[in-house]
C-alpha cells in the first residue's frame, strides 16, 4: 500500500467526481445529457427507450479493453447523410476536382462522448491533459472522445478502389450474362460507403480525445443536449487523457446463469467477465490477491513449507508406484545408455485446489443433531439461479473494489502504482433472477459493498460512481428520484428525426421546488408505483372501485392496451392534478379517469357571525343549474373548468396535446341514454354522479337482479323501488353518501356474469383514446424493423 501519511493527504485532498455526460450520433442517443449522481444514478425508462445504448456508450468509449465498434453504434438517420458523403467522394475519382476530405464533414455524423468532470484546483496534476487554458482555476473540465477516421486520405483512396472493383466486377458479371441470358442478381461488396464501413470500420477509425472549454458549456433545451462544437483546427489530445484518472468496470446484462458451459475471460479487476461461476471468481480473486506463491511475504512462509512438503512425499510415492512400469518399458531397449530417463514429478499449486467443479458448494442445514448423519454440501449449479446471481455481482464488485485498492499481492506489483482518483462501476439489469425483496437489498448494499475498504468508506478523496440500468420497479423503488435519469422513446419523425430516438430527463427536478405537493408526489409514487417509470403509458383513476375493476375492463374490451405496460395508479380526484409536473416532465401519455363531483351553493345563517354565509354541498348533477364541480383536476389540470355546464357541453375538448408523443386526457361522467324495460321501452337521460352510479345505469338489469349488502342492496331496492331513472338517479345518490365503495367493488367482481358488464361510456371513450395512442406509437416504433433494440 501507499504511505499512509501521504494516502491520509491525498484522501482528503480529491473530490473529483463525474458530473455529467453528453452523448451523440450513437445508437438511439442522437443527443442527451446525462448527469451523474455523486454515489448512484440509476437508468430507467420502458422497453427500447435506450438505456442499454446509454451504458454501451460508457463501455465503448470509456472502458479500453476489447472494446470495438460497428456500423450500427452510429445513429441510423446518419446513415444516408453518410453515403452521401461517399458518393460525393466517388464523383471526384476522375481527378477533375478534387475530394473534400476534411474531418469537418464527418464530424457531424460521428460517434461521440463529452466527460465533464467537477474538479478542484489542486488537482491540477491530475487533469493536466485536459486544461483548455493556463488560467483555469477549478470547476469543470471536459473531454470529447470521438470515433473519426485516422486517415480521410486514405480511406479515400482505399474506399474508391474498393467501389472501383465491385463496378469493374459488375460489369464482366453483365457481359457474361448479356451472353448466356437474363442477369441474375447478385449483392456485391461494397454498395456504399457504409457498407464499406461495415467490414472496415476498425481499420480506418479510432477514438480520439479533445478538450472542450467549459465557458461554451450549453444546458439541453427540451431534453436535447447541444455539445460545443469543435473548431476544424482543433488539435487531438496526445495519448489517453483519462489513463490513471478514471477507472471502469462493468457487470454487463449477458450473465449466462445456469450455463455451466460458459467460457471465461479476466477483466482488469481479475475477475472473469463472462463467468457466472462464483468457483471461477474465487480462482481469479486469489490468483490476483491471495496467492502465496506470487511475491511471497513472511505471512505466506507456512503455506510454502506445506505445499513444497506434500510435493515432495507424493513424488516419492508416484515414484514408487511406476517403479515396475518404467522397469518393464526398460525391457523392450529403451531408455539406453546415453537416453534420458523418464522422471515423474508433480507441480503444485494453490490455485489448484480452486480448480474444479466443486469448489465452492452450500452446506444444507440440519435438524438432526446425530453425528453419524454426514453434512450435506450441495454444488454451485443447485444453488437458485437468484443466488447466484446476487452472490456472483456483490463477489464481482468486491474484486473492482479491491484490484482499485491494490489489497494483498496486487499491492506488491510494479505496475499501476497510482490510485485512479475516480471509480466509475456500471452495472446493467442486476434484478435478472432476483426476488423483489432481493432486487431492494442489491441496490441498497451494491455502494456499501464498493466503498467497503479502510481507505474509502465516507471519505471523499477517492471518488466511487455506480450506475446502473433497470427495468425494475422494485431498484427504482429504493433509490432517490434524485439520482433517477429517465429515458423517453420519441418516436420516428420527431422533431425531424427519421428514425426512433431517445431523450433523457434528470428526475432531480422532477417534481419541482420543494413544497407540500413535491413532497405529497415525492412520497405518493415512492410508496406505490415506481412502476411508473417504465410504463408505455399511465391511467390515473379516482378511487379503489375504479382500480379494481378496470384491469377487467381492458381485457375484456381493449386488446392492445391489454398487451400493453400500463399502469395505473390510485390517486383520487383531489390529488391526481398534482401529478402534472411529473408527468409533463416524463412525458408520458395520460388518461385520467376522475368524477364530475358536482356541488351547489346554499345559503345559511350564522349564529356567531350574525349574518347569512354561502357555503357548497354535494348534489346530483343537472344542466342549467349554475353547478360547479368540487374536482381540482378538472378545474385546474384538464380541461381546465369549473361549472357543471361547461365541463357537459359536447364540444368542450378533454385533450391536452404536448407534442407527437404526449398528451393527457381526461375522463369523467357524462349523459347516458337508459331505457329501463319494467317501465316502458322508451329512453331517458340519466346524469351519473360518480363511478358507480355511471356502471349501474349502463347495467341496470344487471344490478337489479344482484344479491348483496351494502351498496349492492341499496342499489338493488332503489332500481326496484324506482318509477322511472331520475328517482333511480336520487337513491343512487343517496346510497352513495353513506355506503362503501371498496366493499361494493368486490361484490360485483365475484358476481356471476361480472363477465358481461358493459363499460361505462365516459371510461369506454377514454380507453380507446389511449388504444389510439399506443397504436399510433406502435407503428412508429415498428417502422424501424431490423434497428439494434437499444
Amino acid at each position: 500500500m501507499v504511505d499512509e501519511l501521504q494516502s491520509t493527504q491525498f484522501f482528503q485532498q480529491a473530490p473529483m467526481h463525474l458530473k455529467h455526460v453528453e452523448i451523440s450520433n450513437f445508437r438511439k442517443l442522437l443527443s442527451v445529457r446525462i448527469d451523474f449522481a455523486e454515489q448512484t444514478t440509476l437508468f430507467v425508462g420502458a422497453n427500447n427507450s435506450g438505456k442499454t445504448s446509454a451504458m454501451q456508450a460508457l463501455r465503448r468509449f470509456l472502458s479500453a479493453r476489447n472494446q470495438t465498434f460497428s456500423t450500427h453504434d452510429i445513429t441510423l438517420s446518419h446513415w444516408g447523410e453518410i453515403n452521401n458523403l461517399g458518393q460525393a467522394w466517388l464523383d471526384c475519382r476522375d481527378g477533375a476536382t478534387k475530394p473534400n476530405l476534411s474531418m469537418g464533414l464527418w464530424a457531424t455524423f460521428l460517434p461521440t462522448l463529452d466527460l465533464w468532470l467537477e474538479v478542484l484546483p489542486k488537482e491540477l496534476h491530475l487533469v493536466s491533459k485536459l486544461l483548455p487554458t493556463l488560467d483555469w482555476s477549478g470547476g469543470l473540465l471536459g473531454v470529447r472522445l470521438r470515433l473519426e477516421p485516422k486517415d480521410t486520405e486514405h480511406l479515400f483512396k482505399e474506399f474508391v478502389e474498393a467501389i472501383g472493383s465491385t463496378e469493374a466486377l459488375s460489369s464482366a458479371i453483365a457481359e457474361k450474362d448479356g451472353e448466356s441470358g437474363p442477369p441474375e442478381k447478385l449483392t456485391l461488396w461494397p454498395s456504399n460507403m457504409m457498407d464499406f464501413l461495415s467490414r472496415k470500420l476498425d481499420t480506418h477509425f479510432r477514438v480520439r480525445a479533445y478538450c472542450l472549454d467549459p465557458e461554451k458549456l450549453t444546458e439541453p433545451q427540451k431534453a436535447i443536449a447541444q455539445p460545443q462544437a469543435l473548431s476544424e483546427d482543433s488539435l487531438p489530445v496526445e495519448g489517453d487523457p483519462l489513463a490513471g484518472l478514471i477507472r471502469v468496470n462493468e457487470i454487463n446484462a449477458q450473465r449466462g446463469f445456469g450455463d455451466s458451459q460458459s467460457t471465461v475471460s479476466e477483466d482488469d479487476a481479475g475477475a472473469p467477465s463472462g463467468s457466472h461461476r462464483l468457483s471461477d471468481q474465487l480462482r481469479a480473486y486469489y490468483k490476483k490477491h491471495l496467492d502465496p506463491s506470487d511475491r511471497p511475504g513472511v505471512d505466506d512462509l507456512g503455506a510454502l513449507q506445506a505445499i513444497e512438503y506434500a510435493q515432495k512425499a507424493f513424488d516419492e510415492r508416484l515414484a514408487e508406484s511406476f517403479k515396475a512400469a518404467f522397469s518393464e518399458v526398460k525391457g523392450i531397449g529403451y531408455p539406453g545408455v546415453t537416453d534420458p530417463k523418464p522422471h515423474v514429478a508433480t507441480k503444485l499449486r494453490t490455485v489448484d485446489g480452486l480448480n474444479h467443479q466443486a469448489a465452492v458448494s452450500f452446506q444444507v442445514d440440519m435438524i438432526d443433531s446425530d453425528e453419524t448423519v454426514p453434512i450435506i454440501r450441495l454444488p454451485e449449479d443447485n444453488n437458485g439461479l437468484g443466488y447466484q446471481n446476487l452472490i456472483s455481482m456483490i463477489f464481482r464488485l468486491m474484486s473492482f473494489r479491491d484490484a482499485w485498492m491494490r489489497v494483498g499481492k496486487a499491492s506488491k506489483t510494479t505496475e499501476d502504482v497510482e490510485f485512479e482518483p475516480l471509480h466509475l462501476v456500471l452495472v446493467e439489469e442486476p434484478e435478472a433472477h432476483l426476488h423483489a425483496q432481493v432486487q431492494q437489498v442489491f441496490i441498497k448494499k451494491a455502494y456499501e459493498v464498493l466503498r467497503g475498504h479502510p481507505d474509502l468508506g465516507e471519505k471523499v478523496g477517492l471518488r466511487t460512481q455506480l450506475v446502473v440500468s433497470t427495468h425494475s420497479s422494485h431498484v427504482a423503488h429504493e433509490t432517490p428520484y434524485a439520482c433517477l435519469r429517465y429515458f423517453r422513446r420519441l418516436p420516428a419523425g420527431m422533431d425531424k428525426v427519421a428514425v426512433p430516438v431517445s431523450s433523457v430527463v434528470n428526475l432531480t427536478r422532477a417534481f419541482g421546488e420543494e413544497t407540500e405537493t413535491s413532497r405529497f408526489v415525492t412520497r405518493y409514487i415512492r410508496a406505490q408505483h415506481a412502476d411508473l417509470f417504465f410504463a408505455d403509458a399511465a391511467i390515473l383513476v379516482e378511487g379503489s372501485a375504479e382500480r379494481m375493476m378496470l384491469p377487467n375492463f381492458i381485457k375484456k374490451d381493449f386488446e392492445r392496451l391489454n398487451q400493453g405496460y400500463i399502469t395505473i395508479l390510485e390517486v383520487g380526484g383531489s390529488h391526481a392534478h398534482k401529478l402534472k409536473n411529473l408527468m409533463d416532465t416524463l412525458g408520458l401519455t395520460t388518461l385520467v379517469i376522475t368524477d364530475l363531483d358536482a356541488q351547489e351553493e346554499y345559503t345559511v345563517h350564522d349564529a356567531k357571525k350574525g349574518k347569512d354565509v354561502t357555503k357548497r354541498r354535494a348534489t346530483q348533477p343537472k344542466i342549467g343549474n349554475g353547478q360547479l364541480t368540487n374536482n381540482d383536476t378538472l378545474k385546474v389540470w384538464c380541461p381546465q373548468e369549473s361549472t357543471v355546464d361547461a365541463l357537459l357541453d359536447a364540444s368542450l375538448s378533454k385533450v391536452i396535446p404536448h407534442d407527437a408523443l404526449y398528451a393527457v386526457r381526461v375522463a369523467y361522467q357524462t349523459p347516458v341514454k337508459v331505457c329501463w324495460l319494467p317501465h316502458g321501452h322508451f329512453e331517458q337521460t340519466a346524469l351519473p354522479y360518480t363511478f358507480e352510479d355511471a356502471l349501474v345505469f349502463e347495467n341496470l338489469e344487471f344490478f337489479s337482479t344482484l344479491d348483496g349488502i351494502g351498496l349492492v342492496k341499496k342499489f338493488r331496492n332503489g332500481i326496484a323501488d324506482s318509477n322511472n331513472v331520475s328517482e333511480i338517479a336520487k337513491d343512487l345518490f343517496d346510497a352513495l353518501r353513506e355506503g362503501t365503495k371498496a366493499e361494493f367493488a368486490l361484490h360485483v367482481l365475484g358476481a356471476e356474469g361480472f363477465e358481461k358488464l358493459k363499460t361505462p361510456d365516459y371510461i369506454a371513450e377514454g380507453l380507446r383514446w389511449l388504444e389510439e395512442q399506443l397504436t399510433k406509437k406502435q407503428v412508429e416504433f415498428l417502422s424501424s424493423a431490423g434497428v439494434p433494440s437499444e
